[in-house]
């Protein structure tokens, strides 16, 4: 029997119908079709399903849809204004992170949660988060570049 619940999605409040035993990924990607969230591994491990809830990068794969009744997410698809990029979906292309991008929308969203919150992060800091991203192409120093450059970036834009 399918349940419903109310949240907001990229600012937008939305109801929607989905089945008890449904993760965030699947509303995200099956009742939303915001399918920029990946679906990877299952497990928690790779971090392609990484959205924002109320504030905190969370991995959508193993959070209970129910969970998500009356929060706050933010996906990949919210970051964008119109064809203007956000900063960080900026850095990582221009730093050379992204080869196939499976991972990249994951990445992004981890760096939107710790920036958000702490837009002063260590690099020791955005080296953590990243580590918990698991990408087969790029190797891992053009993200930690880019990560570095979306930071600058969005200290520029608060000025």
């Amino acid at each position: 029997m399918a349940e419903r619940m109310t949240l907001t999605i990229n600012g937008k409040e939305q109801t929607v119908d989905y089945e008890p035993e449904m993760m965030l990924l699947d509303v995200l990607r099956e009742v939303l079709n915001l399918t920029g969230t990946k679906h990877g591994c299952d497990n928690s491990t790779c971090g392609t399903c990484t959205v924002v809830m109320d504030g905190k990068a969370i991995k959508s794969c193993n959070t209970p849809a129910a969970k998500a009744a009356g929060t706050s997410i933010v996906t990949v698809e919210g970051l964008a204004k119109g064809m203007d990029l956000h900063p960080i979906q900026k850095a990582i292309s221009e730093s050379g992170a992204v080869q196939c991008g499976f991972c990249t929308p994951g990445i992004v969203m981890e760096l939107y949660g710790l920036l958000e919150a702490n837009p002063d992060a260590s690099e020791v800091e955005m080296t953590n988060a990243l580590n918990k991203h698991l990408c087969r192409c790029t190797g891992y120093e053009p993200i930690r570049d880019g990560a570095m450059i979306a930071q600058k970036m969005i200290k520029e834009t608060r000025k």
